[in-house]
């Protein structure tokens, strides 16, 4: 066998502290980017990136170099840190 392709598709859900519906509809299409960006930057593959106003929906052709959980982290922490610089949201967002 001269070489390996690997392909993992993972979904990833993942909600707002307590399902507070935050996520506001004139902002969202610039989060869902910005996910999508950090998925790009790490090397994965965003094949989509969607949600509502509670929850997100990620779709992600995982890269076998990286973990899950480690890429996971890394969404939420900097999509949370731009939605708290930009302040989308009065207070905290988590």
């Amino acid at each position: 066998m001269r070489g390996t392709y690997t392909q993992i598709d993972i979904h990833i859900v993942f909600a707002v502290q307590g399902r507070e519906n935050l996520i506001a509809s004139t902002w969202k299409d610039e989060l869902f980017k910005y996910i999508a960006g950090i998925i790009s930057h790490k090397g994965h593959k965003s094949i989509i990136v969607n949600g509502v106003s509670d929850h997100v929906h990620i779709l992600v052709g995982l890269k076998p170099f990286m973990t899950l959980s480690d890429l996971v982290r890394d969404i939420k922490n900097n999509s949370s840190k731009i939605i708290n610089q930009k302040r989308f949201v009065k207070g905290k967002f988590s």
